[in-house]
């Protein structure tokens, strides 16, 4: 297995020993039943609903550009869901990472297209931002004999990282590149038959950015899924993470045909395009909390100057 990024060495920071606390709840957390851990979940998810007043904000300004149609009622009542999805997901962060590995591979179901995944072609995992993204990634890990290659960002707290960075290889010996390497280790992962988990959905600013429509508003978005697809002469296959009663449901979806492209701002706005259909199906668990739409055009207003 390669090594992760390195754990950080610094000291802990101010709520350091909330952070340890905290890992260790989540290993007593990984020993009940789903159902309970499930309702803890919603009990949390309906107290940051009403506790984290920003974040409901940009969730339902969020909402409102992208499904206009929705009464406000159906928008407040779809984000309250949304609190609770992001809530569970987190808390099943601790069986992901502590449960047997029967468990997990149980309450994981990876479902479509698993021909897509079989051979060494060079694959490029389009994986966005749903509640249960670090679920997709443990589905593909623990069910598949292919070894895959993911991203890492180090997290400040040393104990958190640890324990986040052993959770997420804990199956099929991935290879893990910090987000400080660049490009060139991913590049070489992919060209070397490692298919890249890549979740390229977020506001990052202008950088490596281009403005492409994304449910009819032009929204910064990075170019990185065409980029690393072209690079490494690599297709791209979707992979969706659903939390479901039982666990997730994990689907690889069919191969973009023709993608990418020679033109970069085209392939982005094609992202764009699946990611819409993606969230329709399931889009109370979508990542909602985010400041989707912060980067504007020149001279337009931010859409959360009032949050």
């Amino acid at each position: 297995m390669s090594d992760p990024s390195p754990v950080s060495a610094h000291q802990l920071p101010p709520g350091g020993m909330a952070n340890r606390l905290g890992v260790m709840f989540m290993h007593v957390l990984a020993a009940l039943p789903l159902s309970w851990v499930r309702a803890l979940g919603w009990m949390l998810g309906q107290a940051l609903h009403l506790v984290a007043a920003r974040r409901r904000r940009i969730a339902r300004t969020n909402w409102g550009l992208c499904f206009p149609e929705h009464s406000t009622a159906e928008r407040d009542h779809a984000v309250r869901r949304h609190f609770v999805y992001f809530a569970q997901a987190w808390m099943d962060r601790s069986w992901l990472w502590e449960a047997s590995d029967a468990t997990i591979r149980r309450r994981l179901k990876l479902t479509g297209d698993l021909q897509a995944l079989a051979g060494n072609e060079p694959t490029v995992l389009f994986a966005p931002h749903f509640v249960g993204m670090d679920a997709g990634w443990t589905a593909l890990t623990a069910h598949m004999e292919r070894r895959f290659c993911g991203i890492y960002a180090e997290q400040l707290n040393a104990d958190v990282d640890r324990w986040m960075s052993k959770g997420r290889q804990r199956f099929g010996a991935p290879h893990i590149v910090a987000m400080r390497q660049g490009l060139k280790p991913l590049v070489a992962a992919l060209r070397q038959g490692l298919p890249l988990y890549l979740l390229p959905d977020m506001d990052y600013g202008m950088r490596d950015s281009v403005f492409v429509p994304f449910f009819g508003v032009q929204t910064a978005t990075i170019t990185s899924l065409s980029r690393f697809a072209r690079m490494a002469k690599a297709r791209v296959v979707p992979v969706v993470s659903r939390l479901t009663k039982d666990g997730y449901e994990v689907t690889v979806h069919a191969p973009w045909p023709n993608y990418p492209t020679g033109d970069v701002e085209a392939d982005t706005a094609t992202m764009n395009t699946y990611l819409e259909g993606f969230i329709r199906a399931t889009p109370e668990q979508y990542y909602w909390v985010h400041k989707r739409f912060k980067t504007r055009p020149d001279g337009e207003p931010s859409f959360y100057a009032n949050l």
